[in-house]
């Protein structure tokens, strides 16, 4: 697989889990590397973006300080340290790479299996 997730699971609301994603080394040389999530009966929707260097972050407005995403490059990994989680957080998160940023919109270039993040309340 170019990308793999790991780390999703069960969490009670308040508390914290860190996604973290393998990738391919052709995958990861492409730059770009983020998180996207979706929920149930709900689109897709942009979480966190970072550059080759660990610069130039960029996360979705609903984040509002509690995600960080950080990689390691050695190691071809990106993470997503989530805190504070609220229910409504419960969704799919996928790792993914390349691509662009048109118009402020992130379109990767590859994806992830997904790994299942459930909050309860």
């Amino acid at each position: 697989a170019q990308l793999e997730e790991f780390g999703g699971g069960l969490v009670q609301a308040g508390g914290s889990l860190r996604l973290s994603c393998q990738a391919s080394e052709r995958t990861f040389s492409s730059g770009l590397m983020g998180w996207f999530r979706q929920a149930p009966g709900k689109e897709r929707e942009f979480v966190a973006s970072i550059g080759w260097a660990g610069g130039h972050r960029k996360y979705g407005d609903f984040v509002e300080g509690r995600f960080t995403i950080s990689r390691d490059n050695a190691k071809n990994m990106v993470y997503l340290q989530m805190n504070n989680l609220k229910s409504e957080d419960t969704a799919v998160f996928y790792c993914v790479s390349g691509g662009l940023f048109r118009s402020g919109t992130y379109y990767p270039a590859n994806w992830g299996q997904g790994t299942q993040v459930t909050v309860s309340s």
